[in-house]
């Protein structure tokens, strides 16, 4: 759009074109020194936002744009105590971060986006085809028909852009799920499609999948057991009040994954979804 974006790092980052990169920590307030702006977008957890926007010296931002998450509907009643607290959080976060700002007079709009993806980048697919270059096989508890949108991370991006261009946005939150629903199964099978490997997708029952998951859990850092339950769990949600008010138009679901690991692929962040 001809704008010079300003982003924010807790550590250096190598210099691009059109974009000022700024070295920070929102855990430590009194040592930012942010430029003027008019919209932020944040990917940062809303509760750390929250506890430092009111600090922040921002006399010119009009609009806030924040990511959560759909997590904060499928998984507050998950069987896991952590997840439950873990989602709560996000709501809690979510909820004070839209209270401050109303307070500070700046506008917010909140988007929830379902299963991201980044090839080589998320925290997500970027796994899973890890595993499968590494083992050519994928395993499923059952049969893994539970219903999914995998969402482009630049497709988040540009709505965005949009969402903050748009008056009507203004105070509202919004579902960002990708264009087409596809079963767990399916997903699966399309990452292996993106690799050029044969589908090798090995459904396990569910108590089987709890008593091995230990074994495969050091694949998946950062997530448990039920992550198999919910592989027959329909996460499905409806974008048409994005697509009516900022114009939402993801792209279908084409992973394009490499045949051999990057070096960019992701460590040690959480498997999501």
């Amino acid at each position: 759009m001809g704008e010079r974006p300003y982003a924010l790092s807790r550590r250096p980052q190598n210099s691009r074109d059109g974009i000022t990169w700024i070295e920070g920590d929102l855990d430590r307030p009194d040592s930012l020194s942010l430029p003027s702006c008019d919209v932020i977008y944040s990917t940062v957890h809303p509760a750390l936002l929250s506890k430092v926007l009111r600090g922040l010296d921002l006399p010119h931002t009009r609009r806030i744009v924040f990511f959560t998450s759909t997590s904060i509907l499928t998984k507050l009643n998950s069987d896991d105590v952590a997840e439950r607290a873990n989602v709560r959080k996000l709501a809690d976060g979510e909820y004070r971060l839209q209270t401050i700002c109303e307070e500070l007079k700046i506008g917010w709009t909140v988007l929830r986006p379902t299963l991201i993806y980044a090839e080589e980048k998320d925290a997500n697919l970027t796994r899973v085809a890890n595993f499968i270059r590494r083992f050519g096989f994928f395993p499923l508890a059952g049969s893994g028909n539970g219903r999914r949108q995998p969402v482009s991370a630049q497709d988040l991006a540009l709505g965005a852009v949009l969402a903050a261009s748009m008056q009507q946005t203004s105070n509202r939150t919004y579902a960002v799920p990708g264009a087409e629903i596809v079963s767990y199964r399916e997903m699966i099978g399309r990452v292996f499609d993106s690799l050029g490997r044969r589908r090798l997708i090995l459904p396990v029952p569910q108590l089987v999948w709890r008593l091995g998951y230990k074994a495969l859990q050091r694949f998946f850092p950062g997530t448990n057991a039920n992550m198999g339950s919910r592989m027959s769990k329909d996460m499905v949600f409806d974008g048409s009040l994005a697509a009516r008010d900022f114009g939402w138009n993801p792209r279908p679901f084409r992973p394009k994954f490499a045949p051999q690991i990057s070096s960019h692929s992701t460590k040690g962040a959480p498997f999501h979804r």
